[in-house]
């Protein structure tokens, strides 16, 4: 008697566990329009196990740049990069994939973490990579540019994960 009422609960339960379970969150895409000297749109939202694409376009006649992190160093007495870069923290390389003109994914010389540079009017480039329990949290984009010159002047914005 017991057998017949331990098994069909035991089902019962994995069955309940299963319809319970999360699937994992949609992909997402945003474009961010990069100018003197803001990002539109300043604030994004994302949720952990997403796919996210950023399509960055510089609108903007300047080169500009985008970096993710916390805690901004200094070289000079200028903003120069983030002391913590969320892409290394994480263990995520994201994939960037120029669109037009000339974009550079990469940890550059002079500068700590993984950015990508737009360097001119128009030039255009995608990002993908998928958001991990790591990047659980608020996180600061900025543009870096002419020594610090670009963030100074208000060039930064947020990126916010939640699990």
């Amino acid at each position: 008697m017991k057998r017949r009422i331990f098994f069909p609960l035991l089902i019962a339960f994995g069955l309940f566990f299963v319809a319970c379970s999360r699937k994992p969150p949609e992909p997402v895409s945003f474009t961010i329009e990069m100018s003197e000297y803001a990002f539109e749109p300043d604030t994004i939202e994302v949720k952990v196990g997403q796919e996210v694409t950023l399509e960055l376009v510089n609108m903007g006649q300047l080169p500009h740049e985008l970096m993710f992190g916390r805690q901004v160093m200094m070289m000079a007495n200028r903003p120069n990069g983030y002391q913590v870069d969320m892409f290394a923290s994480a263990g995520v390389e994201p994939e960037v994939m120029m669109m037009e003109g000339e974009a550079h994914g990469e940890e550059e010389e002079g500068h700590a973490g993984f950015m990508v540079l737009l360097e001119k009017s128009g030039d255009k480039a995608t990002m993908t990579f998928t958001v991990t329990d790591d990047m659980v949290g608020e996180w600061e984009m900025g543009c870096f540019e002419q020594e610090g010159v670009h963030y100074e002047a208000g060039m930064v914005g947020k990126l916010v994960v939640t699990p």
